[in-house]
């Protein structure tokens, strides 16, 4: 969230999100909110610096005035941030000192029930409660993803800003996914673009080709990319407002004849997320989405080999709340941000996935991602345009 710590016009954005942040504590019977280090901890006051083994901590009062402590050696890394300018009082504590003790002077007298964000180490967590007499331990994640899954129009801005550098780097896919090249080859090729085209730097580049892209989650590997193979390419990463890109299409190397079965399949998947991003609009459930890309797939045939959510929220973090996915009936809201991308998997074969950023807009979806999702068959001379 670089962009946001030089920009004292967003203080006020700050402060509203972490008084919405203790008045949701004080509703769900939470004492005080306790962030560290992490995407929280930026969300709500614009810089997060890591303190590794060492407790930096975030602490926001259902009622009264946040503070933050951090270690003394780390102190430095806070000035001229967004805190510095907030009413947030600044405390530290040096190597030797207890920073657990050092917290609980910085809690309300009557603190009992502290909720930790999803990022504090359990190390942290607990000696946080053992240090209060009596304390209960809550998760505060929800309450946070009750703030971060709506998105301002700043955040949609960003997280649009991130679905072009992305699409630029998926529209020149042709120029190193060919024949010959192994998957680690062409990995190292894209990783390159992705910083090239605007992003801090690569969070994931999977390269599964033939049956390797049966694997969602596939890790490029010195396997030899043959002719006509099918490849899935799953890209993306942070920019430097710390908003993220997420990009899936799925090619075929030239060379061969593309099988029907590749083209059925392909196109099973095409029109499972055509439907998915269609079915976005407010006042629809996240499991909705699910539903609507999964019953195309199921129609098919293929539904034994969809073996994955739909999608997942994202913003300051890749996975984040809203999850599409069966059981989750949270009502979609104008601002929500989430990845549509339906795939078949088989085994042994191939696999497919086409993946988009979708913003819940006023009336219906608003694409992040605008790179072609037909299918593309490359040849070495290939780029993809569009």
């Amino acid at each position: 969230m670089a962009a946001e710590t030089t920009e004292s016009t967003l203080i006020p954005t700050f402060t509203d999100r972490l008084t919405r942040l203790a008045e949701l504590a004080n509703g769900r019977g939470a004492d005080v909110v306790l962030i560290t280090p992490g995407p929280d901890l930026a969300y709500f006051i614009g810089h997060s610096v890591g303190s590794h083994e060492r407790l930096t901590c975030l602490v926001v009062p259902a009622d009264g005035r946040p503070a933050l402590l951090v270690p003394t050696l780390e102190r430095p890394g806070w000035a001229n941030t967004p805190v510095e300018a907030m009413d947030i009082a600044i405390s530290t504590w040096t190597d030797g000192q207890d920073p657990y003790a050092a917290l609980v002077e910085l809690l309300p007298a009557d603190a009992r029930v502290l909720s930790v964000d999803y990022h504090m180490p359990a190390v942290h967590a607990l000696n946080a409660q053992a240090a209060v007499p009596g304390a209960e331990l809550t998760l505060a994640g929800e309450l946070i993803a009750e703030l971060r899954m709506r998105k301002s129009a700043e955040e949609v801005a960003a997280l649009a800003d991130a679905g072009a550098a992305i699409d630029r780097v998926q529209r020149r896919i042709g120029q190193w996914l060919r024949a010959g090249r192994t998957e680690n080859e062409v990995a190292a090729d894209i990783a390159a673009a992705i910083v090239a085209e605007g992003h801090e730097r690569p969070d994931f580049v999977i390269v599964g080709s033939a049956a390797n892209g049966a694997s969602p989650h596939h890790e490029a590997s010195d396997r030899v990319i043959e002719p006509g193979d099918v490849v899935v390419i799953d890209i993306g990463g942070p920019m430097p407002s710390g908003y993220f890109s997420d990009c899936t299409r799925t090619y075929v190397v030239g060379g061969r004849p593309v099988p029907e079965r590749v083209r059925e399949v392909y196109e099973v998947v095409r029109r499972a997320q055509a439907a998915g991003v269609a079915a976005v609009r407010p006042g629809v459930t996240a499991e909705s989405i699910d539903a609507a890309s999964r019953s195309v797939i199921e129609s098919a045939g293929f539904g034994e080999y969809f073996i994955t959510r739909t999608g997942h929220g994202i913003g300051l973090e890749v996975h984040e709340h809203p999850y599409m996915v069966s059981g989750n009936t949270i009502t979609l809201e104008e601002g929500m941000a989430f990845s549509v991308e339906p795939g078949i998997y088989l085994p042994g074969e191939f696999g497919v996935r086409i993946e988009d950023i979708v913003v819940v807009g006023e009336s219906g979806p608003r694409l992040m991602n605008l790179a072609p999702t037909e299918l593309i068959v490359l040849d070495a001379r290939s780029t993809v345009d569009g």
